[in-house]
């Protein structure tokens, strides 16, 4: 599938908590539609305008249906995708767009304080690397 059909997960690849959701995701979406790419990758900057780059967050996004969702709406969107019971999270839309980003926001930034950082992005193993765009 081209990728700009695909549905994927662009996440920041030294981040021990983006990829710990990263893998989280892999072991919970049982139809296997959702796909990986680290943020700035050769997928990332074929699918997103340059001039929308400065301005995206640097921790996880979600391209779908030609469409980049951001911060809380990304993690919302995702969890549509996963088994039963994680995708009953989609329910939180109902909170205000501006308190799902708020905690998001609080997250992200202090993310490598309270997980770490990586000296390199994850290697895919063998069984997973198909999931996994350059």
């Amino acid at each position: 599938m081209p990728p700009e059909k695909s549905k994927i997960v662009f996440f920041d690849g030294v981040c021990h908590l983006c990829m710990g959701s990263v893998q989280f995701l892999l072991k919970h979406n049982q139809k296997e539609n959702l796909y990986f790419s680290a943020i700035g990758s050769d997928v990332f900057h074929s699918l997103i305008p340059e001039n929308r780059i400065p301005n995206l967050p640097d921790s996880i996004l979600y391209w779908s249906a030609g469409k980049l969702y951001l911060e809380s709406d990304a993690i919302l969107q995702i969890v549509r995708e996963l088994k039963f019971p994680w995708f009953l999270f989609f329910g939180f839309w109902m909170v205000p767009r501006i308190f799902r980003n708020a905690i998001y926001r609080f997250i992200a930034k202090h993310r490598y304080q309270w997980f770490g950082k990586a000296d390199s992005c994850m290697v895919p193993s063998p069984n997973i690397k198909k999931r996994f765009l350059d």
